[in-house]
């Protein structure tokens, strides 16, 4: 998923990031609004790292993402083949 997707699904999104960053407010998410350089802003000020530790944080986050979706896909088709 690149960025983009996420930025597109920001809404749909918005749970698993809260659930990853919990100190994160609903405010914070609204005004993060699917912007990589935002939420990476407001970890940095809710989580005292440094920047770099954000985007890992980021980036580790968006790996499990794709993860998910691809896990998801592959139930989906194997659940096809079986019907």
């Amino acid at each position: 998923m690149n960025w983009d997707q996420v930025e597109g699904n920001w809404k749909q999104l918005k749970g698993s990031v809260k659930e990853q960053w919990g100190h994160l407010t609903d405010d914070n998410l609204d005004v993060i609004a699917g912007k990589r350089d935002q939420l990476a802003g407001k970890i940095q000020e809710a989580y005292g790292v440094s920047k770099e530790d954000a985007e890992k944080q980021i980036a580790d986050w968006q790996e499990k993402q794709d993860q998910k979706r691809q896990d998801h896909k592959k139930q989906d088709d194997e659940a096809r083949h079986k019907a």
